[in-house]
Order: C-alpha cells, then sequence, then structure tokens
C-alpha cells in the first residue's frame, strides 16, 4: 500500500489547518490559540499526569500561533513528501504519530507546569526516518546521516521550544527508519531509492 496513492502528508496539513482554523473560530483569534483551547487540547502535563492521557495525542495538531503552524505546515511538506518516497502508508502513519508520542511522553519530564502543543515532534520523526532510511538503504555510512540530524535538531533549539518533544521524535524517527531500511529487500530499496532521488523537494 503506497503513500503516493492516499498523500497523508496533505492530509495531515488539511487536517492541522482546519483544526487551528476551528480554534480561531471559537477563540475569536486568529493570531494565537486561546487557552481554552490549550488546555483541553494541549499537552498540559499536571493533566496529563491526572488521567487527560487523550492530549498526548491531540496536542499533535494544537498550535500556539498562526506562525507556529505555518512554520510546521512548511516543514511537514518537505519531510512528508520525502518519506512518502519511501515508506508504506501504515509505515509513514507509524513513524508520524508513534514519533510524536515519543515526543509526548519525553516532555513529560519537564515537569507538571510545563505546556506544550505542535506537531515539531512528529516532523522530526519523519526527518529522522528519511534521513537515515536514505543512508542505510544504500549500503552508506550512517554516521553522516546523524550528524546531518542531530545539526538541523540543535539549530532548532532556543526559547519557547520544546527541546525534548524534538528530541524525542528525532531519536525515535532514525531507530523506525534503521529497522525499516534494514528489514527491506534489495528490491524494495532500489524502487524505494529511485522514487526519492526523483522527487521535487
Amino acid at each position: 500500500m503506497n503513500c503516493q496513492k492516499y498523500k497523508p502528508t496533505y492530509i495531515l496539513i488539511i487536517v492541522n489547518i482546519a483544526i487551528y482554523i476551528i480554534g480561531a473560530i471559537v477563540t475569536g483569534s486568529i493570531l494565537e490559540t486561546g487557552n481554552q483551547i490549550v488546555f483541553i487540547w494541549g499537552q498540559v502535563n499536571l493533566f496529563v499526569f491526572e488521567g487527560a492521557y487523550w492530549q498526548l495525542f491531540t496536542s499533535m495538531f494544537i498550535h500556539a500561533s498562526i506562525f507556529h503552524l505555518a512554520g510546521n505546515m512548511l516543514f511537514l511538506l518537505i519531510f512528508g513528501l520525502r518519506g512518502e518516497e519511501m515508506f508504506s502508508i501504515i509505515e509513514f502513519l507509524g513513524i508520524y504519530f508513534i514519533g510524536g508520542l515519543a515526543g509526548n511522553l519525553l516532555t513529560l519530564l519537564q515537569g507538571a507546569e510545563f505546556i506544550s502543543v505542535g506537531a515539531s515532534g512528529a516532523i522530526f520523526a519523519m526527518f529522522g526516518a528519511a534521513i537515515i532510511y536514505d543512508r542505510r538503504s544504500v549500503r552508506q555510512s550512517i554516521i553522516g546521516g546523524l550528524v546531518f540530524a542531530f545539526f538541523l535538531f540543535f539549530i532548532n533549539t532556543g526559547p519557547q521550544v520544546n527541546i525534548l518533544a524534538h528530541l524525542g521524535g528525532l531519536v525515535l524517527g532514525l531507530l523506525l527508519g534503521y529497522i525499516i531500511a534494514s528489514r527491506r529487500k534489495p528490491h524494495e530499496q532500489i524502487e524505494a531509492e529511485f522514487r526519492y532521488r526523483n522527487t521535487p523537494f
């Protein structure tokens, strides 16, 4: 089942934008997401500790501002389309959601007062999986891929950035990308690599 038939990247982008618009209508602000949305659907660690486990998933679709949304959707477009060339629909969605969940679980280490929103962990998972899959599938050293992956990670650190979500997603993505590439048959690796080299992004 190939991603090219279903284009999960575009679907995810549409869903994220639609949810942001709904939130903007509810809160009356297009520039920023109100607390009434964040406290219910974002990841509020205190609430998760008290049983709001759904926030570990729903927070992947909540963004703090229109600029936060635009930045994440741009990177999702780039790395998602890369991933579609390499992974099946099941693999793609598994990397995205398991990677996002890993980042959100790691975020719990930042304490009960920490609040987090955004798809960054899931997007970093897709980025890491694509980078390591590319290296592993053609039997190249993975060191260069790891260096590039963590370089992008470090240049995306700073104030208001959930570093642990990025790290959790990236590490999980690297691991899943390596496992998938290692289990691929030679002809599957060649086909995936051919599609990857001929994608416009």
